[in-house]
């Protein structure tokens, strides 16, 4: 979830529907064209690494998807329920692997290349999102989670020290306190529910019972509990905070950036993804950036905030898998190239290049990573990805993302009755009761 520049995002999907068919048979040699379906972040890196991992047995194209998760999630479901061959890869957002395994619209690995997908040098939070049913039905290419970025010198005159845990509740006050605000993602769409998801899980509960959460329909609702009204509870104490920021309500991941360095104030606290740095490091003395590399070190970092005190955080995990299409013409092909573009060396070249960190304990240890992030920055990605807490892994995850949004969008009118309205109407939707 990390955004990035797409002037031409629609250009790149009309000529994915416009050249899938006639990529499907190949190109002019008759070597076989492979369709790679890219989400927009980290394009640069991934077209070289389509043209590094091509073969002489085969050619990967790239097709661009739409910026929004929920948007890709449509594109792709429309192609596949329609048994489309010429969908080869996919970079698919963790949250709808299970849809698409449950729908059999992935080829799963198997044998040794299961084996060489999902080896112990996966971490483990990455490795959870590709497995359904007990088969690898998906590569981990790129591992995403939060952390809490921040001004040093806005912390350190709110007296907070960083090196230890902090809590929502101190974050709020401090910035609320020292001129600073806190920046969220709380538009209505999915990187809202990542919020009140960690919320929740922060707090010891879950949106769903993780044990009947492979239920499909079935699953047990458990949005209402203390820990959804302690959730509640700071979207509710942020809303009416000073430390909310003027677009609080339509926040999403590019629009708290601004606010690290304004041109008057004392910056801000903000959850967001692992692009962060390597943003502000291209930053240095442009608009929305630090003035110089003095200002960049001001940049702090820390374990994403606790939901309650003395309990330990569960930090968002995002990123991307690799999946083949159940329908492709060249099955081996495309498996082959799923996992050298989600290899080590692929994944060293993402981090470098784009900040999209590695799903791969030994990437994080590479030399490369070493000299282009802070060594403590690395351990602390590290450490989030392998103990963070993943959205409910659902095959109906779009319809309980849906719902939490409907309920509990606008953040501003999030109170202590949000979990319980949320729980009866996602029950509801479950069931087919309720419609979206």
């Amino acid at each position: 979830m990390t955004v990035r520049p797409s002037r031409r995002i629609a250009a790149g999907v009309a000529t994915a529907l416009s050249m899938s068919v006639l990529a499907a048979c190949g190109g002019d040699s008759g070597t076989p064209t492979l369709n790679w379906y890219i989400n927009p972040d980290g394009q640069t890196t991934l077209n070289q690494l389509a043209k590094d991992c091509s073969t002489d047995d085969y050619t990967i194209k790239i097709q661009l998807l739409p910026a929004s998760a929920t948007d890709q999630r449509t594109q792709l479901a429309r192609r596949l329920a329609a048994k489309d061959s010429s969908t080869d890869l996919m970079s698919l957002d963790p949250v709808f692997v299970p849809e698409f395994a449950n729908a059999k619209w992935l080829l799963p690995f198997e044998g040794d290349l299961a084996d060489q997908v999902l080896d112990d040098d996966v971490l483990k939070g990455a490795g959870e999102t590709v497995t359904w049913d007990d088969k690898v039905v998906a590569a981990p290419q790129w591992a995403n989670t939060q952390v809490v970025w921040y001004r040093k010198s806005l912390a350190e005159a709110a007296g907070l020290d960083m090196t230890k845990p902090v809590t929502w509740d101190q974050v709020i006050d401090a910035a609320a306190d020292n001129d600073g605000t806190v920046g969220v993602q709380a538009n209505k769409y999915e990187a809202y529910v990542v919020w009140i998801n960690a919320l929740i899980q922060g707090a010891g509960g879950n949106i769903l019972d993780p044990s009947t959460v492979e239920d499909g329909r079935d699953a047990k609702v458990t949005i209402a509990s203390q820990a959804g009204e302690d959730a509640a509870a700071v979207i509710r104490k942020l809303a009416r905070s000073g430390a909310a920021q003027p677009d609080f309500s339509t926040s999403n991941e590019g629009t708290s950036l601004g606010q690290m360095y304004p041109s008057s104030g004392a910056g801000e606290f903000m959850t967001n993804w692992t692009f962060v740095y390597k943003n502000y490091e291209g930053l240095i003395g442009k608009p929305g950036g630090p003035k110089d590399k003095a200002e960049l070190d001001d940049l702090g970092f820390a374990r994403y905030p606790q939901t309650i005190a003395g309990e330990e955080s569960k930090p968002p995990i995002g990123g991307i898998d690799i999946g083949v299409g159940a329908y492709s013409q060249h099955p081996e092909l495309a498996q082959a190239a799923a996992i050298c573009v989600s290899d080590a060396k692929a994944q060293t070249a993402l981090a470098v290049n784009e900040g999209l960190m590695p799903s791969r304990q030994s990437v994080y240890d590479s030399d490369e990573l070493k000299k282009a992030y802070p060594a403590d920055l690395l351990t602390l990605w590290r450490e989030s990805v392998d103990s963070g807490g993943p959205r409910p892994k659902s095959a109906f995850y779009s319809q309980i993302s849906s719902a939490v949004q409907s309920r509990w969008h606008s953040p501003t009118s999030v109170g202590p009755g949000t979990p319980g309205r949320s729980a009866a109407f996602l029950k509801d939707i479950l069931s087919g009761k309720a419609l979206l």
